[in-house]
């Protein structure tokens, strides 16, 4: 038993490293934020930025894994989060026509960024009755659009699940871009001024 065993240890051990492969995937918090900044300002600042093409590495900058040569890789989550698909783009083209009109709104203090990444009235008696209606439409469809860009957003890497870390993320970026006098909401729910 010892004689046929003998000879097939190498290929048990190889098969024994190569089974152990670790897979992590983690949220891209950091590129998470970048992105969301990126889609913010794109959208409160209305300036069309297209994006660059990526060009592949010059053949001198490709390194050569001498461990995934053997057999053994490793697989790492994407540094940047894709906001680039035809779902995303419709959905940021919405809102940024959108934006000038919700813009009045913030700018009088009647509609405020909501601390759940959401548009918020903030106080519907200061709202005149006759235009109550035309608000209340305009934050239902912003916010429509806001929750259809987290998920797509998560669709877009792989990964659905992302959505509420996403969500999560915009809140607190669409607070740190909202304009000097526009109404913010903190973690406790109290609405202030920024």
């Amino acid at each position: 038993m010892k004689k046929t065993l003998t000879p097939l240890m190498p290929l048990l051990l190889m098969l024994g490293i190569a089974a152990c492969v670790t897979i992590n995937i983690y949220f891209p918090a950091a590129a998470a934020e970048k992105a969301a900044d990126r889609i913010i300002k794109e959208i409160q600042e209305g300036a069309e930025k297209e994006n660059p093409p990526q060009s592949a590495l010059p053949y001198w900058q490709v390194r050569i894994d001498l461990w995934a040569l053997l057999g053994v890789g490793s697989v790492q989550a994407a540094a940047d989060l894709d906001i680039d698909s035809a779902e995303i783009r419709a959905i940021r083209a919405s809102m940024k026509r959108r934006f000038p009109k919700l813009k009045t709104y913030l700018d009088r203090g009647w509609i405020g960024y909501a601390n759940n990444g959401l548009v918020a009235v903030v106080n519907k008696a200061q709202i005149p009755l006759r235009e109550r209606a035309i608000v209340e439409r305009l934050v239902a469809a912003e916010n429509r659009d806001r929750l259809a860009l987290y998920q797509a957003i998560a669709r877009a890497n792989g990964h659905p699940e992302w959505a509420d870390d996403i969500q999560a993320t915009f809140a607190k970026r669409w607070i740190a871009n909202a304009k000097p006098g526009w109404h913010v909401q903190l973690p406790n729910g109290r609405w202030v001024r920024k």
